[in-house]
C-alpha cells in the first residue's frame, strides 16, 4: 500500500495542502451546520436547540481550522 499525502503530518504539508483543508475543512462545516438544521426543521426541532447540540463539534472544526491557518502563515513567513 502507497503512503497519500492526506496521512502525512501536517506540519509536513505544503502552502497548496493546507489551503485544500482549510477550504475542505470550512465546506464540510457549512455542511453540518445545513444539513442539521434541514433535520430539526423536519424533525421540528427549534434552530437553537439544534445548534446548541451542534456547537462543541463546530468548535472543534474552528480549532482545526485555526490551526491549519497559523500553520499556512509560518509558511507564508518563510
Amino acid at each position: 500500500m502507497s503512503e497519500s499525502t492526506e496521512t502525512a503530518p501536517v506540519e509536513q504539508a505544503t502552502l497548496e495542502e493546507l489551503t485544500e483543508m482549510i477550504a475542505e475543512l470550512a465546506q464540510y462545516r457549512d455542511r453540518l451546520v445545513n444539513e442539521t438544521l434541514a433535520m430539526a426543521q423536519k424533525a421540528k426541532i427549534m434552530k437553537a436547540q439544534a445548534l446548541s447540540h451542534l456547537e462543541p463539534s463546530l468548535a472543534e472544526i474552528d480549532v482545526q481550522i485555526q490551526g491549519l491557518r497559523q500553520q499556512q502563515e509560518i509558511l507564508n513567513s518563510k
